[in-house]
């Protein structure tokens, strides 16, 4: 079995000391979790793993064959390379094969006859068979092509961001190496590309490490997870949900920050409860452990938690649209679309990448003009925008400094005026750390800072952009209880399925080509009925083609004759769909570089595999009568 040890691994920036003497092993197959506030060191301590950064001190203890393969938030591409080119760039034998492989597929589409080029590729082949690279190959494929990149042959410097880290991320998953470093894999990536890579990882059979601020990832792929807190590294055994508890539980134990323990309880845990249909169904037993953990903590509060900022006051009017329309030539945004605003309205703001979703918010912000429609805003409207690109933050001022340019002191809900450095603490700056420049925070430490600033300014109506994605767990946890009981208007799009469940109440689904629909109820309700939706659609052909089923078997004592024909063959069609569904998952496997053709065999697949289910629904019918 392949470990991993690090042993007293300390690192310093400047006068900051992230860690000292942190020692971690990681198993064979463990699937880690690295969690903690920004600014503590998440990333850097990725990067000494993953041999990018060295440590002050510290030794590592591996096996002289093990592989580390690391995605960083911001990975570093070149811009002349082809997709092709990039992707099997790595110096690693399966990797020089692979290349050399797909290279000689598109010599033989333009010269199908050369009969050296046959011979080469024969050749390279048996080396694929060899080294059992076309599992690694067909990964790279899907990656891409749930990323929506089709053609290989483009140069790197012609992609958008998104795709940019979507090829990066095949690079990391076709090399499987021993041990997988992720930094925040999920920025960026629709629902459907999240739940493919959450469903890899879990599959993975190596060892995977990673940060990410969704929970609900977290929670599905993680056997292990690690808190990076104050400089010193607890491990938790199992997914999020276990971590919840177990550190809750710890910190009730070691009699430090209690109130800040029951915080965590309340919040999280009261989530995890009447969240997602599927916690309903989990353990009894863990949730009897949580009600007595209630009691051992004498129901206090922690305000140093609490962020519950006085907002101004709005009126009924916030923003109405009237037959609006916004197109970018021949993109269409909006087409005549109408909505009225209400106050307390929790509204969530999702779809595919373009479709238009940080557009909508300028104009609701007023930093984008409209090409016809009206658009009215209250007079009591104040807003506040948290966008992706934050202000520009002066690096030489101090925080604190910045902060005051806002509000020397803030009142908050319950009338009390609270000061600055007060605000700091609440929002996870320690009290030692608010005199620290700017330019000596972290990317997420900045975020975090500017986010404080802006609901230090009391809005009424907040727009917030992937506000999700360079957050921590913990500052989300503070932004949403604030969220939970402001009394004003909340629009915000995000790919995060947790903070949207928690959040919104109704959904705008950005569908493309103008097209706009409104859901009400959470993103996971939303994704639950589009797959029932999905599902329903070859039934109720199939239906159509066949007898209808009667579900209640005390209501029909027989079969008709139709059906008893149906019962003698129905055994031979289910596997004769399983045979040609084996071989269709085969073709993918071996399809090279016609990435159309593994789009087709792949959509091929998807069709058998419902036909597979409507035929075993009507086998189990049917079997009911024998």
């Amino acid at each position: 079995m392949k470990t991993i040890s690090i042993e007293n691994v300390s690192k310093t920036y400047g006068e900051k000391q992230l860690f000292q003497k942190l020692s971690l092993t990681i198993q064979e197959g463990e699937k880690i979790g690295l969690i903690g506030i920004n600014g503590t060191g998440k990333s850097t301590l990725l990067k000494i793993i993953s041999g990018i950064e060295e440590p002050d001190e510290g030794t590592f203890d591996h096996p002289k064959d093990y592989r580390i393969t690391y995605l960083s938030q911001n990975p570093s591409l070149e811009q002349n390379l082809t997709i092709l080119e990039q992707v099997y760039k790595s110096d690693a034998e399966i990797m020089r094969v692979i290349r050399e492989y797909e290279k000689c597929l598109l010599q033989l589409q333009q010269m199908p006859e050369n009969e050296r080029v046959q011979e080469t590729l024969f050749t390279l082949q048996r080396d694929m068979d060899r080294l059992n690279a076309w599992d690694a190959n067909a990964t790279a494929k899907t990656v891409l092509s749930k990323l929506g990149i089709l053609d290989v042959t483009q140069k790197i410097g012609e992609l958008s961001g998104g795709q940019k880290r979507g090829v990066a991320l095949a690079q990391c998953l076709i090399e499987k190496p021993d041990l997988l470093i992720l930094d925040e894999p999920t920025n960026h990536l629709d629902y459907a590309t999240i739940t493919w890579l959450q469903e890899f990882l879990v599959r993975y059979q190596q060892s995977v490490l990673f940060v990410t601020h969704d929970r609900y990832f977290l929670d599905a792929v993680t056997n292990r997870i690690i808190e990076l807190d104050k400089g010193r590294l607890f491990s938790y055994k199992g997914n999020y949900e276990m971590f919840i508890e177990s550190k809750t539980i710890r910190e009730v134990n070691e009699q430090a920050s209690m109130s800040k323990a029951y915080n965590l309880y309340r919040n999280e845990l009261k989530w995890m409860r009447r969240g997602a249909k599927a916690r309903t169904t989990k353990q009894k037993a863990r949730i009897d452990r949580f009600q007595d953990l209630e009691g051992s903590l004498d129901n206090r509060t922690d305000e140093n938690l609490e962020l519950n900022v006085k907002g101004a006051r709005l009126g009924k009017k916030v923003f109405e649209l009237q037959s609006v329309t916004k197109k970018f030539d021949s993109n269409i945004i909006l087409d005549d679309f109408s909505f009225l605003f209400k106050k307390g309205d929790r509204i969530g703001i999702v779809g595919e990448n373009g479709a238009g979703k940080t557009t909508f918010l300028n104009i609701l912000a007023g930093l984008e003009k409209v090409d016809s429609g009206e658009i009215e805003r209250g007079q009591t409207v104040k807003l506040a925008y948290y966008t992706q690109e934050s202000e520009e933050i002066p690096g030489e001022m101090r925080m604190i400094d910045y902060l005051r340019e806002t509000a020397e002191v803030v009142t908050l809900d319950n009338g009390d005026i609270v000061s600055v450095s007060n605000m700091l603490e609440r929002f996870l700056f320690p009290m030692s750390t608010h005199g620290t420049l700017i330019r000596k925070l972290s990317g997420g430490e900045r975020r975090r800072l500017f986010l404080l600033k802006l609901l230090m300014e009391n809005p009424n109506v907040l727009l917030l952009d992937e506000p999700t994605n360079d957050l921590d767990t913990q500052t989300l946890t503070i932004l949403e209880d604030y969220l939970h009981v402001f009394p004003g208007v909340v629009i915000t799009v995000s790919h995060d399925r947790y903070f949207l469940d928690k959040i919104t109440t109704q959904l705008f689904v950005f569908k493309g080509n103008g097209a706009v629909a409104s859901y009400y109820g959470t993103y996971s309700e939303f994704l639950e009925s589009e797959k029932e939706e999905e599902k329903q659609k070859p039934k109720e052909l199939e239906i159509d083609q066949s007898v209808t089923v009667t579900p209640n078997k005390e209501q029909k004592k027989k079969m008709t004759y139709k059906e008893k024909i149906e019962w003698e063959t129905i055994e031979a069609k289910i596997e004769e769909a399983e045979v040609t569904l084996k071989e269709k998952e085969e073709e993918l496997n071996g399809v090279g570089s016609d990435f159309e053709r593994a789009n087709t065999v792949m959509s091929e697949i998807s069709q058998l595999n419902e036909e597979l289910e409507i035929l075993m629904e009507r086998w189990e019918y049917l079997s009911s009568f024998q």
